[in-house]
């Protein structure tokens, strides 16, 4: 190879490399502005809350970069003051906790059922759940609510957690029974040979290789729940209501009371934010698994 020869190879390495840098930089501030841009209601919001009832019917939240003097925790601690918004986050949380449980440990156990044990029926059944996962909610709105009605469980929490868990289920099933259906069959069968039972071998084997596709069903579920409205307005106890519930309330009622709004609507947003970041890894390991087989 002649030294021309090598010279224009270096040029254009060198070339290339530059080239590979700058559209890395262009494709990060890209992202960079992306995420702001998906962000931008969740910071106008958070400004919003901080603000007080004049400032905000004035100028636009924007206004508190040219004035941040208007900051304040006062829209936070009327908020805190304020009984119906404080005993609605109690019944979301009522209400959410035990319906992703419950969703979790039962669609596990019988994720786990439809993969790996034999009973009459199972590939019936489980075209069964799968057709389920077709039924839209409203559907069943009338019908679930005569029923409830009629055993007594109509506008409590309970009747709210037993919804949410029944039409939850069949997405759960489906997850993961497709997750544990990948489970290397020797591995169970080693450990079944080790002496291990169906409950051991569901506690200490499938239920840890099935930890990022559990948080994922966890994560999908409980931000469904906590953000539900539809349902909660139909079903829940109108005296403690979820918190989406109460917020539209609170706008039908006093609908210039933003000082209230605002700061309470930014909380029922940021708590569920919260629970995805803290189960971020997970959901990755869950959704990119799920991708791969």
């Amino acid at each position: 190879m002649s030294a021309a020869s090598t010279a224009t190879k270096k040029k254009q390495s060198l070339g290339a490399r530059l080239a590979t840098r700058a559209g890395g930089g262009v494709m990060r501030v890209f992202l960079l502005l992306v995420a702001l841009f998906w962000l931008m209601p969740t910071i106008g919001l958070l400004l919003s809350s901080l603000r007080g009832a004049d400032d905000i019917a004035a100028t636009g939240w924007w206004k508190i970069f040219t004035a941040p003097s208007e900051l304040t925790f006062d829209n936070y601690r009327r908020l805190l003051d304020n009984s119906t918004i404080t005993d609605s986050l109690f019944s979301t949380v009522m209400i959410t906790v035990p319906s992703t449980v419950l969703v979790v440990v039962i669609g596990s156990l019988a994720g786990y059922a439809f993969a790996w044990m034999d009973f009459p029926g199972r590939d019936w059944w489980f075209l069964l759940v799968v057709g389920l996962l077709v039924v839209p909610v409203q559907v069943a709105l009338i019908p679930v609510s005569e029923l409830f009605g009629t055993i007594g469980i109509f506008e409590t929490t309970f009747g709210v957690i037993l919804f949410h868990t029944a039409f939850g289920l069949p997405f759960a099933i489906f997850l993961l029974r497709n997750f544990f259906a990948e489970i290397p069959r020797e591995l169970l069968e080693a450990a079944r040979l080790d002496g291990a039972g169906e409950i051991r071998l569901f506690t200490r084997v499938v239920m840890p290789l099935g930890g990022p596709a559990i948080a994922s069903l966890g994560i999908f579920q409980f931000l469904w729940v906590w953000n539900d409205m539809l349902v909660a307005l139909i079903f829940a106890d109108s005296d403690s209501p979820p918190i989406t519930v109460a917020l539209q309330q609170q706008v039908r009622q006093f609908g210039n009371n933003i000082d209230v709004l605002a700061p309470g609507a930014f909380v029922s947003m940021v708590i569920p934010l919260a629970v995805f970041f803290a189960f971020q890894r997970q959901f990755v390991s869950g959704v990119m698994a799920g991708a791969v087989k």
